[in-house]
C-alpha cells in the first residue's frame, strides 16, 4: 500500500511571504492544524516547509509577537519531512517516527505538492482495517453454526 493511496489531496496551502494572520484564518477556514508551505515552480507547488498551530501558539503567542508583523516564513519550520507518492505506508509511518512528525507531505515525481498524510489519517486507516479484522471472528463463528450446528 502506497501512501499515495491514503493522502488527503485537499491540502491548505500558503507561501513564506503570507501574514501569519492569513496562515490562521485558513487554519480556522478548513479545519486544519497545518498548512504546507510552497513555492510556485513548474506550474506547480513545491513543499518548502510546513506551519502548524503549535507553532503559532509558541512563536506567536507565547513570545507576545504581533501577529501583522510576523510572516509565515518568520516562523514555518524548514526542516521539512517529505514522502513520495510511491512510497509505502509502513515506510513512511517509521520516517514520521522517526523523524518526530505527526503530518508529512506527500510529492510526485517531480517533487511537486501532491498531498498531506497526517497521524489522524493513518489512525483512521487503521481503526477501518482493525474493524474488518474483528469482523473476521464474526463470520467464523457464523461459519461455524453453520456447518457444524449448535453444541448444547
Amino acid at each position: 500500500m502506497s501512501v499515495g493511496q491514503f493522502c488527503n489531496r485537499d491540502t491548505v496551502i500558503v507561501r513564506k511571504e503570507n501574514s501569519i494572520v492569513e496562515a490562521a484564518k485558513l487554519m480556522r477556514e478548513f479545519h486544519v492544524g497545518s498548512i504546507v508551505v510552497v513555492e510556485d515552480i513548474d506550474g506547480g507547488a513545491k513543499p518548502v516547509g510546513i506551519l502548524t498551530d503549535r507553532d503559532l501558539a509558541i512563536e506567536i503567542l507565547a513570545a507576545e509577537l504581533d501577529p501583522n508583523s510576523v510572516t509565515v516564513g518568520d516562523v514555518m519550520s524548514y526542516d521539512l519531512t517529505i514522502a513520495r507518492e510511491e512510497d509505502g505506508l509502513w515506510e513512511t509511518v517509521q520516517r514520521m517516527r522517526t523523524k518526530g512528525v505527526r503530518r508529512i507531505p506527500i510529492v510526485n515525481q517531480q517533487g511537486l505538492l501532491a498531498g498531506i498524510l497526517s497521524s489522524d489519517d493513518l489512525l483512521e486507516i487503521l481503526a477501518g482495517e482493525l474493524t474488518e479484522l474483528v469482523k473476521i471472528i464474526g463470520k467464523e463463528q457464523e461459519r461455524e453454526q453453520k456447518t457444524r450446528g449448535g453444541l448444547g
